[in-house]
């Protein structure tokens, strides 16, 4: 017993063993796992097998009685193998102490007795003994048993043998009544050094010792180097969370690869007899590890129990050596975006709850998964995992269901990527496996699912999803489009290369969209930037499978990889916008320190492609991108191929001269049977006519052109010849900021008047120093052909005061399009402005008129506001006004105040729909024009009026009217007005305060009479009343605190927001109505139950609760009448 003990307490110094986590099964069904709450057992009463709903059937070794099932080993020639014994790798908490418990008790799992029916009816498939121990002349032999359903441990091999008749005795016989099998007492077993926790070894020498099959988690080989071929076996008992591994160490590679067989087959056969399930308290532990990451959809769940791998490098083993190679038992978890490492719940014998402590354990993004690698002669796999910019992190694992764990993860890495027919990872698993691929759920979403893969990839690369703004717009051409929002809430204006990477890869293989758009955009985070660790999201082929042949491939920085990947993996996608995206200029250093110039990387990424036709990309936006000498050489070089198929090129702001421009344009010219759109504005390059023309002939489906804002030669000859413009039929053409000379505006003249401009939509000639006869000939010529044309026209600062009366006649004449804009005209004579809308007033035409910020010499006359009166109250055609002011540091255009009197015309008018009238200081008196309009008018559905100058009283007037409005779908929300009101009163109580403080002995202490003046008179729009002269100083005598100055100022904001939350709720109540869905208005809310709530009520209590009995404040000045007006007309708005 001495020797005992000593033996005992040796072992305990041994290095510690690492707690391992949990392994679960693989789900018996492909249900989703619920969680369920577990009726907790009597204490000392081992799990009921019954608690969960899936362990019906399935019978378990008690802590007392019942013991697992081994496996035995196949009877054959003398091998020469040695068996390893059981190694616990059970959670050690309070390790030391855990130790010395066991060490004098049995083991909870494997130190009972066994269930000897079940363990004796097993086939012997092996067998073989373990390494002597115990004192030097008391030394026995342990004896392992492999049956078809258990593992079994015992003290000697005469005790195996009586169990097992086909065994040999130790002597060398068998015994009687077994089968004549004399032959196997000569077999010899080599024997293996043993590596049991001490109460392991102790319970297999006091009895048996078994391990289930069906606790079996792996089996794989030990990766201990030479010369030993050794095999480590991972249990797991379910009811106890004990989890413990048993190595066989061999010599004889032939000998270890026929065990690592047979034992695999066998636990193998187990688990297809019998299913096992996984104990719920062990799905709640899991689900709730998830939950912890965000992560847990139960319609998308399934655990696993795996086996985490220790590696160990060297060219030696020992049996010491295999105390350090720690393997860990844990969960795989497969959740909605992630595959998580859970560890096992720690246990104790008085408590099975489990801390959020428990919880922490490995978690990698489905979409980052780079490799899965699956071996062939055991249970182990791979799985590597990338992120962006870092190097692979790599899982060792087996498992006893690799098969089934990668067989469900590429199913969830296929579900978050739908469209992508090409996987980014590599695939390295046995040929039977890819047969067997699991069909994708059938959940579609909008946009072939682009929000699931965006979320997948946020989920991975740990970003804020309500970062990402985007919108998809179905009115464009080629629609529908998608539009890269601008960044919100994350305290910046750009997107992170992070954040980039994860929106362009969930675009890629994406069919929905026909357009993508990264207009102002900045994808500067991205430019050259290289991923040196992996090239998995290089673009090798097409969509179609065909290779990618390039240059450089691996080389190539991120963003143009990137850019790529979206060209040649959607077939659908046809335009790309890049307006605006890139701002920094790329730059490199030569062989001896000079700077290269090189491109931004978007053309050298597109314009290949489209040469190979490796894409469909035809129509490529680079407008506001200041393009290199490189980039004009990968545009020209794709151009000059006819197979190209270019639909559009947009350079327009790229900086380019004029030898940039030619080439541009001469290689454009080769693709003169597909392009459609010209796009050159605002570049330094001068337009010459007779170059021009040679390559514009060329093109014959040209629909838009875009020659705006830039320079030409002089000379007499158009810049369009007429035979030029007569071989197209233009939708859009602009030459807004180009010099137009005779020439030009009789060539267009002339296409106006031909069949070929039927289709035109757009004429834009702002700015070009046209006269008021000009655009009579031009609105002459449509005519024409063709009255009452559906375009647009855009005439805005021209000088059309010259030949005004040409001008005047041809609008009242109704020879104008539909649209028509002329905004920012400077009238030197008022007269003429007024024959301007005298004409309006007449036409029948034009249905949307933009007439804003039109400057005046002074202040507009009776007799103008006059005949603005009359056209907005007679003329019954137009359905769009904007007579919107200008209110800016340098100019000022506005009507005057004579346009409140304006307003009221709108009384009458039966077509106007939609009006601008903002910054036109309309103040109170436009408020209450405004308010008598909408509560007579019944057709207009959209009011822009904001930056107007309205007070609190003002907007109150307006949002009242709207109670007896029912068509009104859209009021400004008034944030400007209001702030400038509020920063109004903010000055005014700073005014007060200084002008009172000099007479005051509290310098920041004011009268109350002052601050109701004061604020009445901000409120009201009156003047206040410390402008027009200050108070006696005798009558100042009540005094207010500064926090009670901001009380007030905080409720006048509140009675802001509470007016608008009335606006918000009438223009509900109507939006309703135009949509016919409510018909009745029976339920309109009341706002305001009492007379005391108005505007200024709470404010003007608080000041009369403060001074109630002051004779002082019973006395109202001029500002305090206004503030008193206000309420009178609150309080009047709320009884009615």
């Amino acid at each position: 017993m001495p020797e005992r003990r000593r033996r005992r307490s040796l072992t305990i110094f041994r290095p510690p063993l690492a707690p391992l986590t949990p392994i679960n099964d693989e789900l018996s069904d492909k249900t989703p796992a619920t969680l369920q709450k577990r009726r907790p057992n009597s204490i000392g009463q081992a799990e009921s097998p019954s608690s969960s709903p899936t362990d019906a059937g399935i019978s378990r070794s008690n802590s007392k009685h019942g013991r697992d099932r081994l496996s035995s080993m196949k009877r054959g020639t003398r091998p020469s193998s040695l068996f390893g014994s059981l190694r616990s790798l059970s959670s050690l908490h309070d390790e030391n102490e855990e130790l010395t418990k066991t060490a004098s008790s049995p083991s909870s799992l494997s130190s009972v007795s066994p269930a000897i029916p079940d363990v004796a009816a097993g086939v012997v498939i092996h067998h073989g003994p373990l390494p002597e121990v115990g004192p030097m002349f008391r030394r026995r032999c342990p004896y392992l048993v492999l049956t078809d359903n258990h593992l079994i441990q015992f003290k000697s091999q005469d005790r195996a043998s009586e169990m097992f008749p086909t065994v040999p005795r130790s002597g060398g016989q068998s015994v009687p009544g077994s089968s004549g099998q004399a032959r196997a007492n000569s077999v010899r077993h080599s024997r293996l050094s043993s590596t049991s926790s001490v109460y392991e070894l102790q319970s297999s020498l006091d009895g048996l010792h078994s391990i289930p099959l069906l606790h079996v988690v792996a089996v794989h080989k030990l990766d201990d180097g030479e010369p030993y071929f050794s095999i480590e076996i991972a249990y797991f008992n379910d009811d106890t969370n004990h989890a413990s591994t048993m190595t066989l160490q061999i010599h004889d590679p032939r000998e270890s690869d026929s065990w690592l067989t047979t034992i695999r087959s066998a636990a193998s056969n187990a688990r297809s007899a019998m299913s096992v399930p996984f104990s719920q308290s062990l799905v709640e532990h899991t689900a709730r590890a998830l939950e912890q990451e965000q992560d847990y959809d139960p319609h998308h769940f399934h655990m696993f129990k795996v086996v985490q791998r220790a590696n160990k490098s060297g060219k030696r083993s020992s049996s010491d050596d295999l105390t350090k190679l720690t393997s860990k038992i844990c969960i795989l978890a497969i959740g909605m975006f992630k595959v998580h490492l859970v560890p096992l719940p720690k246990t104790t014998r008085t408590s099975s709850s489990t801390s959020l402590s428990d919880l922490n354990g490995t978690s990698h993004g489905i979409t980052t998964l780079a490799s899965v690698k699956v071996q062939t002669f055991d249970d182990s796999f791979q799985l590597g995992f990338r992120r962006p910019f870092q190097s692979c992190s790599t899982l060792h694992l087996a498992a006893l269901c690799v098969n089934e764990v990668v067989l469900w993860l590429r199913q969830a890495a296929e579900f978050l990527r739908p469209e992508w027919t090409e996987q980014p990872f590599a695939w390295m698993v046995p040929q039977t496996l890819n047969d067997e691929l699991l069909p994708i759920p059938n959940e579609e979403d909008d946009h072939r699912n682009f929000d699931r893969t965006l979320t997948a990839y946020c989920a991975a690369y740990g970003i804020n999803t309500s970062t990402i703004r985007y919108r998809v717009d179905y009115d464009c051409e080629d629609a529908p489009a998608f539009e890269l929002l601008p960044i919100t809430g994350a305290g910046r204006i750009k997107y992170n290369a992070i954040e980039l990477l994860a929106i362009l890869r969930a675009l890629r293989y994406n069919e929905s969209f026909v357009t993508i758009c990264f207009s102002q955009i900045a994808l500067d985070p991205l430019q050259g930037l290289n991923d040196e660790f992996g090239w998995e999201h290089t673009p090798w082929t097409t969509r179609s499978g065909e290779t990618v042949e390039l240059e450089n491939q691996q080389k190539a920085s991120v963003l143009i990889q990137e850019i790529r990947a979206l060209a040649v993996k959607s077939k659908r996608l046809r335009r790309l916008n890049f307006s605006d995206c890139l701002a920094r200029r790329p730059s490199s250093t030569g062989a001896r320190g000079a700077t290269l110039e090189v491109g931004y990387g978007i053309c050298e990424a597109l314009f290949p492609l489209c040469a190979k036709q490796y894409t469909n990309v035809d129509w490529i936006i680079l407008n506001g991108i200041m393009l290199s000498d490189v980039d004009v050489d990968y545009l020209y070089a794709a151009a000059m191929y006819k197979h190209s198929h270019f639909r559009a090129i947009e350079v327009s702001n790229c900086g380019l001269g004029d030898r940039s421009f030619q080439a541009i344009l001469q290689a454009l010219s080769y693709q003169g049977s597909t392009l459609e759109c010209i796009n050159f504005s605002s570049n330094f390059a001068r337009l010459e006519p007779f170059h021009m023309g040679e390559y514009l002939d060329k093109m014959a489906y040209i629909r838009r052109i875009d020659f705006s804002n830039t320079y030409r030669t002089s000379g007499p000859e158009p810049l369009l010849e007429l035979k030029t413009l007569m071989s197209w039929k233009l939708e859009e053409l602009d030459l807004s900021r180009t010099s137009i000379n005779a020439g030009t505006l009789q060539a267009i003249s002339g296409y106006l008047r031909s069949p070929q401009s039927q289709v035109l939509r757009h004429l834009r000639l702002n700015q070009c120093g046209l006269t008021g006869g000009n655009v009579a000939d031009l609105l002459n010529a449509m005519s024409d052909y063709l009255p009452f044309r559906d375009f647009h026209l855009y005439i805005n600062e021209n000088h059309l005061e010259q030949g005004h009366n040409r001008l005047a006649q041809a609008i009242s004449q109704s020879l104008t399009p539909l649209y028509m804009t002329m905004e920012m005209l400077e009238y030197k004579d008022e007269k003429n402005f007024r024959l301007l809308v005298q004409a309006w007033t007449k036409n029948t035409s034009t249905r949307f008129l933009n007439m804003s910020k039109v400057s005046l010499p002074s202040e507009a006359g009776n007799e103008t506001i006059a005949a603005l009166e009359s056209m907005l109250g007679d003329n019954q055609v137009l359905e769009s006004l904007n007579i919107a002011g200008e209110q800016a540091h340098l100019e000022v255009a506005n009507f005057g105040s004579g346009i409140c009197r304006a307003l009221t015309g709108m009384q009458r008018n039966k077509s106007l729909k939609l009006l601008h009238v903002e910054h036109q200081k309309l103040g109170m008196p436009g408020a209450n024009a405004l308010a008598s309009v909408l509560e007579e008018n019944d057709t207009l559905e959209y009011l822009y009026c904001a930056g107007n100058g309205f007070t609190l009283q003002a907007f109150t007037v307006i949002v009242r009217s709207l109670a007896n409005n029912h068509t009104l779908v859209y009021l400004a929300d008034m944030d400007e007005d209001r702030d400038a009101a509020i920063r109004k009163v903010d000055r005014e109580i700073d005014n007060v305060r200084e002008g009172g403080g000099r007479s005051l002995t509290m310098p920041t202490k004011v009268t109350v009479n002052t601050v109701k003046r004061s604020i009445g008179s901000a409120v009201s729009g009156q003047m206040p009343f410390s402008s027009r002269g200050s108070g006696s100083p005798q009558t100042q005598k009540k005094q207010h605190s500064d926090k009670e100055l901001t009380g007030m100022m905080e409720t006048i904001s509140d009675n802001w927001h509470r007016e608008m939350t009335v606006m918000q709720t009438y223009l509900t109540r109507n939006q309703y109505l135009a949509k016919k869905r409510l018909v009745a208005t029976e339920d309109e809310p009341t706002f305001y139950g009492s007379n005391e709530a108005t505007p200024m009520g709470e404010p003007n209590r608080q000041l009369t609760m403060t001074n109630k009995g002051d004779d002082d404040d019973e006395v109202l000045d001029e500002g305090e009448e206004g503030m008193g007006e206000a309420l009178m007309m609150s309080k009047k708005l709320a009884l009615e």
